[in-house]
């Protein structure tokens, strides 16, 4: 087999693979997820606060640079390039097939960069449960007074968020201490001492 057969292979491979990768991307074929729920999913103790919490401060993170598309892509690239240096060229082969290599790596750059910049989002791949703020962990910012609401301060999707808030049993919060926020209406977050959680738990 010669080289400009072997690069004809690449390309054809490269190119075969890359339109069918795009083209279930086109048509939204993916895996199903997997089932969220159960009896456990939502866990009103310190443990499942504690959690969620967790959970909802994670980010989907960003692409790999070492992924199917990068691969066929340099495996296209690599491969026209490698063809027309050897078909139409007169090039010493390792010569091509070192220009070849570049080419195929400026093709892979160019879809990750496209995959980085334009079709990856942080938020992408996150779960609903991600936007529910029950659960999460806070700080009070304004002290709440006794029946009365202040202002919290709490992480969400790696943000820092500020709510209106309420103590839960119409007590007073001073500054400064964690809450755990136990239900959302209205504009305005109900919340729990970490320390009245852990007390309760403890029972």
């Amino acid at each position: 087999m010669t080289w400009t057969s072997i690069y004809l292979v690449c390309f054809l491979l490269g190119f075969s693979l890359s339109a069918i990768s795009w083209l279930l991307g086109a048509l939204h074929l993916h895996l199903p997820h997997g089932f969220h729920g159960g009896p456990h999913a939502h866990g009103h103790g310190l443990a499942g606060h504690a959690g969620h919490a967790a959970h909802s401060a994670h980010l989907a993170s960003a692409p790999s640079p070492y992924n199917f598309a990068t691969a066929t892509a340099f495996l296209a690239w690599f491969g026209g390039a490698g063809y027309l240096l050897t078909r139409y060229g007169e090039l010493w082969p390792p010569v091509a097939l070192l220009l070849a290599i570049v080419v195929g790596g400026a093709g892979a750059s160019l879809v990750f960069w496209f995959m980085a910049r334009v079709l990856w989002s942080p938020h992408e791949n996150l779960d609903p449960d991600d936007y529910d703020v029950v659960g999460l962990l806070g700080v009070v910012s304004s002290p709440i007074r006794a029946g009365g609401t202040g202002e919290i301060l709490f992480a969400q999707a790696g943000a820092r968020r500020a709510a209106g808030a309420r103590s839960e049993d119409g007590q007073a919060i001073d500054k400064g201490v964690e809450v755990v926020i136990t239900r959302h209406e209205k504009g305005l977050v109900y919340v729990r001492t970490w320390a009245e959680l852990a007390a309760d738990e403890a029972r």
